[in-house]
């Protein structure tokens, strides 16, 4: 059936969902959320985590981050399998497809990259550096979510299988914690990493997912996806797709055979719960 007919005979959204006071709320609320997220695991792991207090600042920062966004990655894979598995009409029309359900995972994915820009610059100029790669990423993902309430008509399930992309984030953020606590030799840590490269590969499919269904609803696309919604979604697809899942996923991957953080100069991890002191004093135990 032509997307035109579908939309004129499927269920839409409530009308709240196109009032800019309750958009505005949900976006709040999903900043306010993850930024509480941040703020209770920095004081978790203030108390609780001996690795945590052991750690420059800029690697707190990072630490809490983690956390936030393995918390946003269990959100965006709930949402993402329900579009998937799901049927809704999401999934019969993959064009303009609209949930109520849909509409609260954007307003309040909207709010967590917002918050993420924030925090991403605000660390930038408290450290006096600037990831290039992240910040364009972060400015890919904001721009589209953003751009998915300001343009209304278009459809939520892409949207939604974006968010699945996000799979990975808990078992990172599980990865990158245990590493810094020198568990990165344990089982633990060697079957969360397995998992965590399963995850990044099953990315790489989920994006030739989307090319797919993008090519086989190019015209409907056209038609009710503005301009500039494409280009930005096409182009961070694209970056995905041919960049940034490969290099992290053969990133992981090597991570598996040699435990290293590469996001802080590629230091070695710390082995049997023991880490070389920085100024090369006698090694001390981390513990959690």
């Amino acid at each position: 059936m032509p997307t035109e007919q579908q939309t004129t005979s499927l269920p839409q959204p409530s009308p709240e969902c196109f009032s800019w006071d309750y958009r505005l709320q949900l976006i709040s609320l999903g900043f306010g959320f993850y930024t509480s997220v941040f703020l209770l695991s920095h004081l978790l792991s203030l108390v609780l985590c001996r690795t945590y207090n052991g750690l420059p600042a800029k690697e707190k920062v990072f630490w809490n981050l983690a956390a936030t966004r393995a918390a946003f990655g269990i959100q965006s894979t709930v949402a993402g399998l329900r579009a998937l598995t799901e049927e809704s009409i999401l999934s019969k029309d993959k064009v303009t497809g609209q949930e109520d359900w849909s509409w609260f995972h954007v307003l309040t994915a909207t709010g967590f990259f917002v918050f993420e820009n924030v925090a991403l610059h605000a660390s930038s100029v408290a450290f006096r550096s600037f990831d290039l790669p992240l910040a364009t990423h972060h400015f890919f993902a904001l721009s589209g979510f953003a751009g998915a309430v300001v343009f209304d008509s278009q459809g939520h399930f892409l949207a939604m299988v974006t968010l699945l992309l996000e799979m990975s984030t808990p078992f990172t953020c599980i990865s990158w914690m245990l590493l810094k606590a020198g568990w990165a030799r344990t089982l633990f840590w060697r079957a969360n990493q397995w998992v965590m490269i399963h995850m990044f590969h099953c990315r790489m499919v989920l994006t030739y997912y989307m090319w797919w269904v993008i090519l086989t609803h190019w015209e409907g696309i056209n038609t009710h996806v503005a301009l500039s919604q494409r280009l930005i979604f096409f182009s961070g697809l694209a970056l995905l797709t041919f960049i940034i899942n490969p290099i992290w996923t053969h990133k992981k991957t090597m991570q598996l055979l040699n435990p290293i953080d590469w996001n802080f100069g590629n230091k070695p991890a710390p082995v049997n719960g023991i880490a070389e002191d920085q100024s090369g004093d006698s090694p001390k135990p981390h513990q959690n």
